[in-house]
């Protein structure tokens, strides 16, 4: 988790986080789970730049700029516990103290019959879609200030069960080459005409394209760095290609079965001279771009001032409740009120996944008022005030 500065009158507060992980509708949690405390003292040939002290975990080095990078990083790595009995959801309360410029991120992972999941950012909290039988957490800090550190104390897990789980995935998720449509005046694939800084995109198959006016069809498309992401209803078809549904399985897929799976034909023409270095229609590929972007998302959504690769979830390919946002371009907030840092948008009409729902700052919009605020994913919040409807499932409370 990535813990706030906070300060006293002589010296950084001792922050208590309680990582109480999205509460499930249906019958009531286990009244108590299994709990146990991870031995931070227990620093082995499994962890990295990394020691014990009687303060806690630190960073052994946190010196930047050297081998690792630019920032100072370090990872203690905890002995796997085999549970009494099949959980599926995991707690996570920690003792740990940071200052400037350092960050302390605990994570953890689940064992279950076709191996490890991955690790879950603890902060949103660990809720598995299948019982996991042993469970595993780390603690990675980081520092992009010399000789500071942040410092863990202690970190203590609880494991139970619920009933169901329906918290929202985004689906399959690929980096691809980004490029940018412009076009204004001209009319997509779906009939829209396209207008100065508009908000969508486009992908090189039909099979994935939205009817105007909706959002059926919705991507959410970050930089590289994760600093920026837009949600917006796929409008258009290209680039390059008409008939590339490169997400899916070769079984499905409708031309160009034999490459890998998330791998654009245009990407492979480009770099390895697939098909001659061709498209479809024949033509030389320039780029090996897989997704095209609408100048409002490529400007404003992203602020990129070029093409570039990017992270792209193709939601429809997920599951649990989604909500449709109802007026937009809705800013992306890291928190729950307008005071917050932006971190992206969300286009008119996209369907987005919401994880749970948090309570903040009182926001009237056109279609409700209310403090109620959605989380998309780690760090990005949109009022509810603008959401125009729900489906797929109930919104847990975080």
């Amino acid at each position: 988790m990535i813990l706030p500065q906070r300060r006293t009158r002589t010296a950084a507060l001792t922050v208590v986080l309680c990582l109480a992980l999205l509460p499930v509708p249906g019958p009531a949690h286990a009244a108590a789970g299994e709990r146990w405390t991870t031995d931070l003292s227990r620093v082995d040939a499994d962890d990295v730049n990394v020691r014990h002290t009687r303060v806690g975990l630190r960073l052994a080095d946190p010196r930047p700029g050297s081998a690792r990078g630019t920032v100072a990083e370090g990872t203690f790595l905890a002995a796997p516990r085999t549970l009494a009995r099949p959980a599926t959801r995991v707690r996570a309360v920690v003792d740990a103290r940071a200052v400037a410029g350092t960050t302390a991120e605990t994570q953890v992972r689940g064992w279950r019959a076709a191996g490890w999941t991955e690790w879950r950012d603890a902060t949103d909290g660990a809720v598995f879609d299948r019982p996991v039988t042993r469970v595993q957490a780390r603690v990675v800090l980081t520092a992009s200030r010399s000789g500071a550190t942040a410092e863990v104390r202690a970190v203590r897990l609880t494991a139970d069960t619920v009933a169901t789980v329906t918290a929202a995935t985004p689906g399959l998720t690929y980096r691809v080459y980004a490029t940018r449509i412009g076009l204004v005046g001209e009319v997509t694939a779906n009939g829209h005409t396209i207008v100065a800084r508009d908000h969508f995109v486009a992908l090189p198959s039909r099979r994935g394209l939205a009817p105007r006016g909706t959002g059926d069809y919705t991507l959410r498309v970050c930089t590289t760095t994760g600093s920026r992401c837009e949600y917006a209803p796929v409008w258009d078809v290209g680039p390059w290609n008409t008939r590339d549904d490169y997400w899916n399985l070769s079984a499905v897929r409708e031309n160009w079965k034999d490459l890998p799976r998330g791998r654009p034909q245009a990407q492979a023409a480009y770099q390895n001279g697939y098909n001659g270095g061709r498209d479809q229609f024949g033509r030389v590929v320039l780029n090996p771009a897989g997704v095209d972007l609408a100048d409002g998302t490529f400007y404003d959504g992203l602020q990129l001032t070029t093409n570039a690769w990017v992270d792209v979830a193709y939601l429809w390919t997920g599951s649990g409740p989604r909500g449709v946002v109802g007026d937009g371009p809705l800013n992306i907030r890291t928190g729950a009120g307008t005071g917050y840092a932006t971190r992206g948008l969300a286009a008119r009409y996209a369907n987005v996944p919401i994880q749970c729902y948090v309570v903040g700052q009182t926001v009237v919009g056109p279609y409700r008022t209310t403090n109620r605020w959605n989380r998309l994913a780690s760090s990005q919040y949109v009022s509810h005030a603008y959401v125009s409807a729900v489906y797929g499932g109930t919104v847990p409370p975080c």
